[in-house]
């Protein structure tokens, strides 16, 4: 009966970074693989969630003031004016809101820009949308993006852009001047941007996250995804949100009700707790983890990983590099590979200019002091017994 499955869901397979995790639970290695926080949550949102669970907020909710404090943050960070009552919906964590958005405005045959290497849940919305996707390589090792190739990259058939800063996989968080170029797009071909900002209060070294809508002509052409997960270490909540024109709004919270009718009752009104938190809260979170000294090309400024380059004297590729550290040292690492899109790719390349894209692994470092300490003890052990080096 294999056959009645649709096209979309043959072509699908399990997310590999998901599968490691996995991998983690049953070999008792330390997960790096995934970006989850294995530290505490906050213990006031804890409580304010075991709150709302014990005053029987368990129904279908709609939790309005999650949109008023949204809008005035987005004020208050990117000088945007954002009607709270129109422009935002509720989603079940930043993917279903990502997702929403993406059945909101693509048709089949839309062409829609992304950057290379890029998270792996954006082409599969795309794809199951009917819509087309178009990478543009940021270039390494500073993964920086190249005017030209963006602007080749565009269509009369390019219906949207999608941008994510601070960037998952490799750390990078775009500057003012790439922004600029990306809405120059934007703009002249009239196109819309989706974006992901769930990291976005992660950054270093007085890095600062720029909101692409806040650029001149933008606003009114972004959706702007994000969520609770990340920077409140509660990834199993599911409380995220979409900010958008009305319109775009609208589209989105009609396509989740039909999907998931209401994020988590009890977890909404926690996010209420912690949208409130103080600063000191954000600068604490950023502290813990700049704690960890880093050896390596990128250094990243801003998410939660490093994506790091082999050494030229390691002769394994990225995914046996990784078979490596679970079996010799029990640490389990992203293979970089499943984050480019070659195949896909508008730029004409050779075999050997494409090379890069199996040499990098990504590490997630939002993980406890002691949690980082024993990976590092099992990569020198690891060094030390084996001829395999690690980054």
């Amino acid at each position: 009966m294999e056959e009645k499955l649709s096209s979309v869901a043959k072509n699908f397979t399990p997310s590999p970074i998901q599968e490691l995790s996995h991998l983690a639970q049953r070999c008792n290695a330390i997960n790096l693989a995934e970006g989850f926080p294995d530290f505490p949550a906050p213990v006031r949102i804890k409580n304010a969630a075991v709150s709302a669970i014990n005053s029987d907020f368990n129904q279908y909710r709609h939790v309005q003031g999650i949109c008023d404090h949204l809008a005035a943050a987005m004020k208050k960070m990117h000088d945007l004016d954002v009607n709270p009552l129109t422009d935002i919906a509720i989603c079940c964590g930043q993917t279903e809101a990502f997702a929403a958005a993406i059945f909101g405005v693509i048709d089949p045959g839309d062409e829609v820009v992304l950057f290379d290497p890029s998270y792996e849940t954006y082409e599969g919305c795309i794809t199951m949308a009917g819509g087309v996707p178009v990478f543009v390589a940021l270039d390494p090792p500073q993964w920086t993006l190249c005017p030209g190739k963006l602007l080749k990259s565009f269509t009369g058939r390019t219906k949207a852009i999608v941008w994510n800063s601070p960037h998952n996989p490799t750390g990078k968080v775009f500057s003012k001047e790439e922004l600029e170029v990306i809405a120059e797009a934007c703009c002249r071909w009239d196109c819309l941007a989706i974006t992901d900002e769930v990291y976005e209060h992660i950054t270093f070294d007085d890095k600062k996250h720029i909101s692409l809508a806040s650029l001149p002509g933008m606003q009114k052409r972004t959706v702007i995804t994000s969520s609770l997960s990340k920077t409140f270490s509660v990834t199993g909540w599911r409380i995220g949100w979409a900010i958008a024109p009305a319109f775009a709004a609208s589209a989105i919270r009609n396509i989740h009700v039909k999907i998931t009718d209401s994020a988590p009752a009890p977890f909404q009104e926690a996010a209420l707790t912690a949208l409130t938190s103080p600063p000191e809260y954000f600068e604490g979170l950023k502290k813990v983890l700049t704690s960890i000294g880093f050896q390596i090309h990128f250094k990243p400024q801003g998410s939660v990983f490093l994506f790091a380059e082999l050494p030229k004297n390691c002769l394994l590729s990225d995914v046996e590099y990784a078979k490596e550290l679970v079996k010799e040292a029990g640490v389990v690492a992203v293979p970089g590979c499943g984050f480019f899109h070659t195949k896909l790719s508008m730029e004409p390349s050779s075999e050997a200019s494409c090379n890069y894209q199996k040499r990098y692994v990504r590490f997630a470092f939002c993980k406890s002091i002691a949690t980082l300490a024993a990976a590092a003890q099992k990569f020198s052990d690891l060094k030390n017994a084996t001829r395999y080096e690690h980054p």
